[in-house]
């Protein structure tokens, strides 16, 4: 009987690691090739390592493989196949709002998490991730000239931001109640060894939450003045001040729009309004770190193997300005992904320190159990085992940029050399009422993306000259002759005179 119960638990120990190992392939090191590829310029080759990674038909409805398969074509400069993936990503983010409308505990099943791996989940996206989709869509359109469309995907990104808020609330409490439910009392993330400073980190601490960024409501701010909208662009340029207080460029789209949507000033406008969206580096990686922890499991204590996530802080220099022709643009930071992906790991860590206890139990039985049952090969077993399948959760939207900055002016229609400390993007056309100008420098390669041109100037005028009649030319007029002059009388004619 005892044989036959420790071969149970070894059929089921490999059935769960072989379930487990097939679908915990690591997405960093598809992100390091693709970002391998992508600092020679190659990024058609890092288009073919994540097709190689994702061969199935099913694996590239994953909403992970669209949003890296969207960035990289955006990077290409391939707008419309870019635009593609994304729509295709965002099919699987609308789903999950969906769901979390309506059925927000079907979101909440971590059972294959809790006792297998944080690997087992169906990617969801972090928040900020379906936060910056409907931004990438935006601003796809606006360079392909579809202000209209790129409206309806800023209107998404407000209406996602509140489905957001409410289901954390929700998942949060809801992950607490299942822990407690299976006897799990650690709080927050107390995990000896972890580096906790770097999610308390001031910079982190600051952000409001782990989803919303200032790019999207300034970006939408600028698209509703764009139309004409003030009214709508206000709160835009607002919220943008709110989630990063301090950016020049944030405070002066809100102090100068009054003048900016006034009749007269559209009037009299004859230079094209340009938005420069400068983004730099490549977006954090999620660096898995093994933890070990003291288990009771009846009257012994067992020793498991844990994995949990870390995020380097970002070691990159600002950006100060941006070189248009002649002038000096200066630049003001708004996003910083490494700051949020740190901010958003945050507040995942309490729901993921709870189901990291809960597999630690649930090992820490079944190593106990193999032990009794199987001596030392079967104690050896359980601890490989369990060591195999926990790998912490690594996945993450890895091609999008690390840092993003904006710069604004006021320039002539035509062509303008642009540089950015040293770095050449070379000529950048701009005209009309408006202009979007994406600019990215990947690894220190620039690349200039699709600009984004909307509403016309004003005619000039061409000023009247009133009809002038020809004036007749002077006519030389020669003074009149002078009468001649008497000959003087001689002194023999003055002598006739007296004697007369």
């Amino acid at each position: 009987m005892k044989a036959r119960r420790g071969v149970t638990w070894l059929a089921v120990l490999a059935t769960v690691w072989l379930a487990g190992c097939a679908g915990m392939q690591s997405h960093h090191e598809t992100a390091t090739q693709m970002q391998a590829a992508g600092q020679q310029g190659d990024f058609k080759t890092a288009l073919t390592r994540l097709d190689e990674r994702h061969a199935s038909p099913e694996a590239r409805k994953e909403l992970l493989y669209n949003l890296e398969k969207g960035e990289l074509l955006r990077l290409d400069g391939q707008i419309e196949p870019s635009t593609e993936a994304f729509l295709a990503a965002d099919a699987k983010v609308q789903e999950w709002e969906q769901a979390a409308k309506t059925d927000p505990q079907k979101l909440m099943g971590t059972v294959g998490a809790a006792l297998v791996s944080e690997r087992l989940k169906v990617y969801e996206g972090q928040d900020y991730e379906k936060v910056w989709l409907t931004t990438r869509l935006a601003l796809n359109r606006l360079g392909q000239g579809r202000i209209d469309e790129a409206r309806v995907d800023i209107k998404r990104t407000h209406e996602r931001e509140a489905v957001i808020a409410e289901f954390r609330s929700k998942e949060t409490q809801s992950t607490v109640d299942e822990a407690k439910g299976r006897g799990v009392q650690a709080q927050g993330r107390e995990i000896n060894g972890y580096p906790v400073q770097l999610l308390d980190d001031p910079e982190v601490l600051a952000l409001q939450n782990g989803y919303q960024n200032a790019l999207s409501h300034y970006l939408a701010g600028f698209v509703y003045e764009s139309l004409n909208e003030p009214g709508l662009a206000a709160p835009g340029y607002r919220k943008a001040i709110e989630l990063r207080p301090g950016a020049p460029a944030l405070e002066e789209g809100l102090r100068g729009l009054d003048e900016r949507t006034g009749f007269t000033w559209k009037r009299k406008q004859r230079m094209t309004d340009v938005l420069f969206v400068v983004e730099a580096g490549v977006a954090p990686a999620r660096v898995p770190k093994a933890f070990t922890l003291p288990v009771p499991v009846g009257s012994s204590i067992r020793t498991v193997s844990i994995s949990y996530p870390v995020i380097d802080p970002s070691r990159d220099a600002p950006l100060e300005s941006l070189q248009v022709g002649e002038r000096a643009l200066p630049l003001s930071k708004v996003v910083d992904l490494n700051v949020m992906a740190r901010r958003a790991l945050r507040d995942e860590m309490p729901g993921m320190v709870m189901r990291g206890f809960s597999r630690a139990i649930a090992k820490g039985v079944v190593q106990d159990q193999l032990e009794k049952q199987g001596g030392l090969l079967g104690g050896l077993i359980g601890i490989v085992a369990s060591a195999a399948t926990e790998q912490a959760d690594d996945r993450m939207w890895r091609m999008l940029p690390g840092r993003v900055y904006l710069a604004r002016a006021h320039l002539p229609p035509g062509e303008h050399e642009i540089s950015l400390h040293g770095v050449s993007f070379g000529k950048a056309r701009v005209d009309g009422q408006y202009a979007v100008v994406p600019l990215r420098l990947y690894e220190g390669r620039p690349l200039a993306g699709a600009v984004g041109q909307f509403g016309q100037l004003p005619l000039v005028e061409a000023v009247a000259t009133p009809a002038v009649a020809p004036v007749a030319k002077p006519v030389a007029v020669k003074p009149a002759a002078k009468p001649a002059r008497k000959p003087r009388p001689t002194t023999s004619a003055k002598a006739a005179a007296a004697a007369l």
